[in-house]
């Protein structure tokens, strides 16, 4: 936990690294210091199948899911960093977003956890 699944177009690995995309997201997530660092976990798909608006221009958008427990400001502040970072590797590009999904604490489960 948390986890950030980034969702873009194909044309971003071709302009950057996904390592580089990955690695951009978690040092982000990283810097808000809401999260032990061995706990981030960011994933990439890339789509060459796609339209937005009837058009297929580049896009970036990440779902974030994170431990409930963050207040508003600390989730509006990670989004702000993680766009940020963002914008300036594609600053061409016309659609960067994020949103954050709270994991509720009492339906959450993992395989340590049985």
């Amino acid at each position: 936990m948390p986890h950030f699944v980034i969702d873009c177009s194909e044309n971003s690995i071709a302009l950057k690294s996904p390592e580089v995309i990955m690695q951009n997201v978690y040092d982000a997530a990283l810097s808000s210091k809401l999260f032990d660092p061995k706990d981030i976990k960011v994933r990439i798909n890339p789509f060459k199948h796609y339209t937005i608006g009837n058009a297929k221009n580049d896009f970036i958008h990440i779902f974030a899911n994170i431990m409930e427990g963050r207040t508003t400001k600390q989730k509006s502040n990670l989004s702000r960093s993680i766009i940020s970072e963002l914008k300036v590797l594609f600053p061409e590009f016309p659609v960067i977003s994020i949103n954050i999904r709270d994991f509720e604490k009492a339906t959450y489960c993992n395989k340590t956890m049985v």
